[in-house]
């Protein structure tokens, strides 16, 4: 290898989703030879492969051979988060016979003996299992906030206590999360002043008016003590559907506050709410693009954390180090 030569990393991305990793990689300018992506479902793929065409499809988390791929450099991944989720059962990481799976080796056990599991939130053991294989240099985990009992699972099984960052700092949305990561030096980006207001797009179609006793019932939810203050609460897949009572009621006082009446989000104001590019998700339909973006990372927060591998520079050394 020829000295001061820039290599390119490897990247697997678990539950990938619509790729917001890549627009992460790509918007602080690290490049990468591969990216790995395992992911199940066809309308974050058709989404994914329209934006990044090179993604390299591997399908289904439980099914892959590690042993296939190149030198992981760099793992990433947001497990399913419903089961952990305070808006959720709290049920955790169990089979269906609610046996709680507290290791790695207890899931892989359970998981060659046949056991079903309930939920999807188990499969952070299977992120466990890429992370214990590859050994990859560095890594990042996401997930929501938790109860203490899971927070000091995940912990204890990756090996790190999780960084708290909200995306309201750097955005219109407060979306509070766990990240996890060996990244060194990792801290909260600094406070942007950006509101609702900002990122409202001027002209809209009257398609996504709501009618006035649909928005009387709605309100219903909201708290008598609710107070605005310029951000959506988190968003969620419920963006797919305009009866979503734990988000739409605030999210329309929101609107009402801003804009006098009362209407639904667009795709592209849900894009900038995650900070992803406008259009990115226009292949695809707007139920299906709300879906995915409320299950999706904010795109700003992942940068951040990674302009600290930039900081190492590590992608101009790190390869010495293995030949």
């Amino acid at each position: 290898m020829s000295e001061g030569k820039k290599e390119k990393i490897n990247v697997l991305s678990l539950f990938d989703g619509m790729s917001c990793g890549q627009i992460a990689l790509n918007k602080v300018g690290i490049e990468y030879e591969n990216y790995f992506a395992s992911e199940i479902d066809e309308y974050g793929i058709k989404v994914s492969t329209h934006n990044y065409p090179n993604t390299k499809h591997l399908g289904n988390v439980k099914e892959i051979d590690y042993s296939k791929l190149p030198k992981i450099d760099l793992l990433i991944g947001g497990s399913p988060c419903q089961s952990f989720s305070f808006a959720g059962k709290q049920k955790g990481m169990t089979t269906k016979d609610n046996v709680e799976i507290l290791t790695l080796e207890h899931y892989l056990e359970l998981k060659n003996n046949g056991f079903e599991f309930q939920g999807q939130s188990y499969l952070f053991w299977e992120y466990m299992n890429a992370l214990t294989i590859l050994k990859p240099k560095y890594f990042l985990l996401e997930n929501v906030k938790m109860s203490d009992k899971w927070k000091k699972v995940l912990s204890k099984a990756i090996g790190f206590e999780p960084i708290f960052i909200c995306s309201g700092n750097i955005s219109a949305q407060n979306r509070p999360r766990y990240y996890w990561t060996n990244i060194p030096n990792v801290t909260e980006p600094n406070k942007i002043d950006v509101k609702l207001k900002d990122i409202l797009e001027k002209e809209v179609s009257e398609r996504y008016n709501i009618k006035n006793e649909r928005v009387e019932s709605l309100m219903k939810f909201l708290s008598k003590n609710y107070k605005v203050n310029g951000k959506v609460p988190t968003l969620t897949t419920e963006l797919a559907h305009s009866t979503g009572k734990n988000f739409y009621p605030k999210a329309l006082a929101e609107i009402y506050d801003v804009l006098g009446y009362y209407r639904r989000l667009t795709p592209i104001e849900v894009e900038r709410l995650q900070t992803v590019p406008d259009n990115y998700t226009d292949v695809v339909s707007d139920t299906e693009r709300y879906r995915m973006l409320g299950n999706g990372w904010t795109v700003d927060v992942i940068a951040h954390i990674f302009s600290f591998l930039k900081g190492e520079e590590i992608f101009n050394n790190f390869y010495n180090e293995n030949v």
